[in-house]
């Protein structure tokens, strides 16, 4: 009997929400104001006096380089940190938010970057468990009723009875946020929410969100450096610089230079990528009906065909989880073929060292820190990792010159503008920029460079290091050498190559020209289609 009552009582909770949903539904977004916001880490200042305003209704987005303080200023907003100084007022009262608990009563949810969502869990199971009130016993009749309610006044559609892992990317990103809808969020926080989407998933979503902002449903704070997004979607910006405020203003009255200025402190016209015209163009990589598995033993490449020239750039796009990451882990020696081959310069290549150094094969691979470096070692020793063995940096092949090695360090550090207290600091407490300049600066300085493969190198880092970075590449190409750019960033694709290549399921299924590249016909490639 009790458990009757108890069920009846639950029931009766749901319905009360489910109204209070419907009627919050059409409640304009609260107003959210940091107030002389500080937080520091020790003796290090991270957020330093900064004040931001999101007005009710309003598309956001916050901008800065790496280490401006972006996601520690988000972070003290939800209640991850506890501000030093500082406060946050929601419609001009002081909340009390020491929590992502807490935020969630102000209204305030966030989006993160990397899905949350349990993969063999349904679309309805994992809503449910989005909750912060789920009950231990769950009605599930009355569960799929109020979610079917809930869907039909959502911007977007996902399949309720469908396992998480059978969804496309797109999909799971419009779950991530429907999680958020589905919370009674407000103010909605998104951390670089279209990383993994294709051009066309992420212009469908943010759109969608345009749509509910300017419905005045939802107020949204973006954090993104893709310049393009911020332009087609936004209405204000708020910039940080070195954790402290640099700007603000409308996104109508800003160029991207202005929005540059703020971040970097000087203003700076977008580059142009300029190419010169290699004297002739001969194979140096080819691959021939390469297949390879995953870590669970599974085929994820199916037959892989590509060959790189001299003097050109191949990009190859794809949504993350396609097989690009086994592709340049074959290349790179880390993961063994199941069948197929090789060939550099003609030649049958396994990437063992001493193939690598004959045929002058060099990487940008991703995530620097931990597959191109010992994070413990200095940036010397990092620096001198393809040559410590060799003259002038050893005698006899095994005795080390120790200052050999710190004197070529010097070098490198000083041309490639690494940021680094000295050749002795370890290079595991640099930035994440200043880490991909060091295996930069190693894997290009040397004379003979036949093949660069590089992978994601400008992820995750700052305006200034992408421009760095790119133009290292193409510098790279114009001297001949053979480039085979991976990355998750069709707009650096579309920059940098000569052709491009989409890897679908394991395998290529488109391939043109970058001059004649169909963007749109892309997105459907990368989608699958």
């Amino acid at each position: 009997m009790t458990e009757v009552t108890d069920s009846i009582a639950k029931n009766s909770a749901l319905n009360t929400q489910n109204s209070k949903f419907k009627t919050q539904n059409f409640l304009q977004p609260p107003e959210l104001e940091v107030v002389n916001m500080t937080k520091r880490f020790g003796t290090m200042t991270a957020l330093d006096n900064v004040s931001m305003t999101l007005k009710p209704g309003t598309f956001h987005a916050l901008l800065g380089e790496n280490g401006a303080g972006k996601s520690t200023l988000v972070k003290c907003v939800m209640g991850f940190y506890t501000p030093t100084s500082g406060k946050v007022l929601i419609d001009k009262q002081e909340s009390a938010i020491a929590s992502p608990r807490d935020a969630h009563k102000y209204g305030i949810g966030m989006v993160y970057q990397h899905f949350t969502s349990v993969p063999a869990m349904t679309v309805a199971e994992n809503l449910v468990l989005s909750r912060f009130d789920s009950p231990n016993l769950i009605n599930w009749k009355a569960e799929y009723e109020r979610l079917k309610t809930f869907m039909e006044t959502a911007p977007f559609r996902v399949p309720l009875d469908t396992p998480i892992f059978q969804l496309a990317a797109g999909e799971k990103q419009k779950l991530e946020i429907l999680k958020q809808i589905y919370l009674q969020s407000r103010i909605l926080i998104l951390d670089e929410p279209t990383s993994v989407l294709t051009p066309q998933e992420a212009d469908e979503v943010l759109g969608l969100l345009r749509a509910e902002v300017t419905a005045k449903r939802l107020t949204v704070l973006i954090i993104s450096h893709k310049f393009r997004e911020v332009m087609a979607f936004c209405d204000q910006i708020t910039v940080l610089r070195k954790g402290k405020f640099a700007g603000q203003g409308l996104v109508k009255d800003l160029t991207v230079s202005d929005m540059s200025e703020m971040m970097m402190g000087e203003r700076r016209e977008p580059k142009q990528v300029e190419k010169t015209s290699p004297p002739s163009q001969i194979p140096v990589l080819e691959v021939q009906n390469l297949h390879a598995n995953k870590d669970n033993g599974l085929e994820i490449l199916t037959g892989v065909n590509l060959t790189v020239h001299s003097g050109e750039i191949v990009g190859i796009a794809g949504i993350s989880g396609n097989g690009q990451r086994e592709l340049v882990e074959v290349l790179a020696g880390q993961r063994s073929a199941t069948s197929g081959s090789v060939l550099v310069n003609g030649e049958v290549y396994t990437a063992k060292r001493a193939e690598m150094f004959k045929h002058q094969v060099f990487a940008l691979p991703e995530e620097p820190l931990h597959n191109a470096c010992v994070p413990h070692m200095s940036v010397a020793e990092n620096l001198a990792l393809r040559t410590f063995d060799r003259p002038p940096q050893a005698k006899a092949n095994i005795l080390l010159i120790l200052k050999a090695i710190k004197q070529a360090a010097k070098s490198l550090i000083n041309t490639f503008k690494i940021k680094t207290p000295s050749p002795d600091t370890p290079v595991g407490n640099l930035s994440g920029g200043n880490v991909q300049r060091t295996v930069l600066a190693r894997e290009l300085s040397a004379e003979q460079i036949k093949l660069l493969i590089a992978a994601n190198p400008c992820f995750g880092l700052d305006f200034a290091a992408v421009e760095y970075i790119h133009g290292q590449i193409v510098e790279a190409r114009n001297r001949g050498v053979a480039v085979l750019l991976v990355s998750e960033d069709l707009d650096e694709l579309l920059k940098l190559s000569d052709r491009i290549l989409v890897i679908s399921g394991g395998h290529f299924t488109y391939e043109s020209a970058i001059a004649d590249a169909d963007f749109a016909q892309i997105g459907k490639s990368m989608a699958g289609h």
